[in-house]
């Protein structure tokens, strides 16, 4: 997954303030204790950080 569509799809989701907030301050367990931003920065597909959100939200599957 590109970045570009990574920012598109958490800022339809969870809207761009808040889509920022969560990449810099909520940790995931799932992402080995980093936030989506440390996870990306050091090279996670974003894809996985999508999924990671996605779960930890609970977004339905269909939206994933």
């Amino acid at each position: 997954m590109r970045l570009t569509e990574f920012a598109e799809l958490t800022e339809a989701e969870f809207g761009r303030k808040r889509a920022d907030g969560l990449l810099a301050d909520l940790v995931l367990m799932e992402l080995g204790g980093r936030t989506g931003r440390e996870a990306i920065d050091q090279g996670v597909d974003p894809k996985l950080v999508w999924r990671a959100l996605c779960r930890e939200f609970e977004v339905p599957p269909e939206r994933w």
